[in-house]
């Protein structure tokens, strides 16, 4: 997909606007299928973008699903994806909302010991289960996406393998399969050969055992000089490991990842409009008809996003402070080099197809922007943009 095609996307449709590039989704997934053995299976990690076309799209490539909210088994569902292909794996949510997967007939992914022990004491081995470990390996770009941590509130800690046997024993719990997500943006392939060795180990705990799940944080480079994750490599790294593994001990286990941003992220544009070149004493402000109400990773995450200008390529280089028009401070990018910015110019923001309409607000009551894929050399409308009676819809007026 071309800028050209981006500044006719901005005049048809508006800006802001989220843009997404088919081909560049099918391009991420098959880097992982061509990767892996063929026995491993992927499941996007829904919450990256939720958007129903994207799940169809995502579900025609032939992947799996991996749902943290029961909103998302739903969505998922109506997707078209099968509920043998759907993973729920939620996070502090109580037994009802696991009960409530239960009956999608999904698979389902336990954290925590006190829904473990409640689940087996209902249910005892009529449902199998997933269990979620903490394998306290520190992993992430930033401390806020690390979840392997040992201060993380996700999985449970390796050092509680006896309670789990316990809870296991005590309730004939059926566990056939054992996840880790240690965090994002894991640059170090090793990071998953360490946690695959830990799952190995535990693996004699667990003699039913059939599908390991190392979760995803595949990293994508956000700016010149990042490293991406090397898929290849560890594809074959994990290969052995697991061949190896196999010969030692007879047992076989069919291994799972998790790529959400590693599929979408780069896939992503998000398109906006230059509304003013403010000047101060010390800084040149571009600010922009947006917010971190729209894309919040930059204020959220400190994370970097390429920031272009469509309108004027070739202009002047100059140094600019770009914001948005929330009332909060809300900062893009601090003294970045675009071509010359005018009001009125188009700018897009690279890379944003994970975690940006995912998470965007009304904050400051401002509308949501609209969404569009393209999908086949055309540019087709996939959320419209939000108007002013849509704020409104869900208020009780009671004075």
């Amino acid at each position: 997909m071309t800028d050209k095609i981006l500044l006719k996307i901005a005049e048809e449709f508006g800006t802001p606007v989220y843009v997404y590039d088919a081909e560049s989704i099918k391009m991420q997934y098959e880097k992982l299928t061509s990767s892996f053995h063929k026995s491993t299976r992927f499941f996007y990690a829904a919450k990256a973008l939720t958007n129903i076309n994207i799940l169809k799209y995502i579900k025609n490539l032939g992947a799996n699903l991996d749902c943290v909210s029961i909103n998302e088994v739903k969505l998922g569902l109506k997707a078209g994806f099968s509920n043998d292909k759907i993973l729920f794996t939620p996070n502090c949510v109580d037994l009802k909302e696991i009960e409530e997967a239960m009956a999608l007939k999904v698979h389902i992914n336990i954290d925590n010991i006190s829904i473990l022990e409640q689940f087996g004491n209902k249910f005892g081995n009529s449902y199998p289960i997933f269990v979620r470990i903490n394998p306290h390996i520190y992993a992430g770009g930033n401390h806020k996406i690390s979840t392997g941590h040992i201060d993380s509130k996700f999985g449970i800690s390796i050092h509680q393998l006896r309670h789990i046997e316990r809870v296991m024993k005590s309730t004939n719990l059926l566990v056939e399969g054992l996840h880790m997500h240690t965090g994002s943006e894991i640059k170090d392939a090793d990071v998953f050969l360490q946690g695959l060795e830990i799952m190995f180990e535990l693996a004699e705990h667990f003699p039913d055992l059939k599908y390991v799940d190392m979760g995803s944080g595949f990293k994508v480079p956000y700016q010149d000089g990042d490293l991406e994750t090397d898929v290849k490599a560890l594809g074959r790294k994990v290969e052995k490991a697991l061949t190896d593994y196999h010969k030692e001990t007879g047992r076989k286990f069919q291994l799972w990842f998790e790529p959400g941003k590693y599929l979408v992220s780069t896939s992503g544009h998000f398109v906006v409009k230059s509304n003013v070149i403010k000047q101060t004493t010390a800084t040149v402000f571009v600010g922009i008809n947006s917010g971190f109400n729209h894309l919040i990773r930059p204020m959220f995450y400190d994370s970097y996003h390429i920031i272009e200008n469509l309108s004027n390529p070739k202009g002047a280089e100059r140094i600019y402070t770009v914001v948005g028009n929330i009332c909060e401070t809300d900062t893009f990018a601090w003294d970045r080099k675009l071509h010359e910015v005018r009001e009125g110019d188009i700018l897009v923001f690279r890379n944003a197809g994970a975690y940006g309409f995912e998470m965007s607000s009304n904050f400051n009551s401002r509308l949501k922007p609209a969404e569009v894929l393209y999908l086949d050399g055309k540019a087709h409308l996939i959320r419209k943009r939000e108007e002013f009676d849509d704020l409104l819809k869900n208020q009780i007026e009671v004075i």
